[in-house]
């Protein structure tokens, strides 16, 4: 809507002054609004780089500020067109140079112009790898980066090729070389893709060691697995965890009990359920959508009436809420 108005607009002014001024007052302006405006930001990167002590782009930025002072001056006096046109060319030339300089990172001049089979031979993987990339042949690329040691940009390119499998081996590699459990997570997760469950599952255990909140993924995942001795430790260690969290925020109460079911201890689990219900209660003073967790609660613990009862309260309180 905004960007339409703005189109809008400026079409009204550009009419009214080709209307009132002329075509070659609208043209003339144009320029001058151009010129100014690079002119601006030249002498800023200029003053820019002789503050950094950059003197070649300092050089650069100087020139194309002095050029553009030129084609500005011609402009404005209306002279010398030919010398305006010749600057335009040349800036659109530079602009050209400058997309397609960019979009090549990390590759020579001379490099540019030569396949990535040819620098391979030549021993250049880096600019071979970034070729290939370019090229969409993210497979060679891969290979090439991982030859290098750029294992993180050799692990992007196997994703974009679709080798999950080696995707999360390298994450693996990784986690080894800098000790980060974020590559642990990567690995699990590529892992996963590769349909790769008993492989993922032991990633993502050694990931719980440092994260222990993922130690309840770990036990689901075991009993996917039917290996229900992995999945009892496993949720052993969930249960660790969450007892300890408990302590501090009963709302986890819900969660010990839930694994004490799991584990076969019924006692446990009510004991847990019970002290989770008299979180609810004192929260549910605050928030009557509490009055859900209540009835399941009291479903879990066999309390039919009493989850019948909570559950009608949370159903007048959806109610009320959608009546306004």
């Amino acid at each position: 809507m905004y960007l339409a108005t703005f189109f809008i607009v400026l079409a009204v002014i550009i009419f009214l002054i080709v209307y009132f001024f002329g075509v070659m007052f609208f043209v003339k302006l144009s320029l001058m609004i151009i010129f100014l405006m690079i002119l601006l930001m030249s002498v800023f990167f200029f003053a820019f780089c002789l503050y950094a002590k950059s003197w070649k782009p300092s050089v650069g930025f100087g020139m194309f500020a002095l050029l553009n002072a030129v084609a500005l001056y011609y402009t404005y006096r209306w002279k010398h067109l030919e010398i305006v046109g010749g600057i335009v060319g040349l800036m659109i030339l530079l602009f050209l140079f400058g997309v397609w300089y960019i979009s090549e990172p990390d590759i020579g001049l001379v490099d540019r112009f030569k396949s990535p089979e040819r620098l391979v031979k030549e021993g250049k993987l880096k600019e071979a790898a970034r070729k290939y990339e370019k090229r969409g042949d993210y497979l060679n690329a891969a290979k090439l980066y991982e030859k290098i040691g750029w294992l993180e940009s050799a692990a992007w390119a196997y994703e974009k090729a679709g080798d999950y499998v080696r995707v999360a081996e390298i994450y693996e590699m990784l986690y080894k070389k800098e000790n980060d459990v974020y590559y642990l997570k990567e690995s699990y997760e590529f892992w996963k893709k590769a349909g790769n469950l008993e492989r993922a599952v032991k990633v993502l255990e050694k990931y719980a060691e440092e994260e222990p909140w993922f130690w309840e993924d770990v036990a689901k995942h075991y009993e996917e697995l039917k290996d229900e001795k992995n999945a009892i430790k496993a949720w052993k260690k969930a249960l660790e965890y969450y007892l300890k969290e408990a302590e501090e925020e009963r709302v986890f109460w819900e969660d010990v009990g839930n694994i004490y079911k799991r584990l076969g201890d019924l006692e446990k689990a009510k004991e847990a359920w019970r002290k989770f219900l008299d979180y609810c209660f004192k929260e549910v003073e605050n928030d009557k959508m509490w009055w859900k967790h209540i009835a399941e609660t009291y479903k879990l613990l066999g309390e039919e009436e009493k989850a019948k009862e909570a559950w009608e309260r949370y159903e007048e309180y959806k109610k009320a809420i959608m009546n306004g």
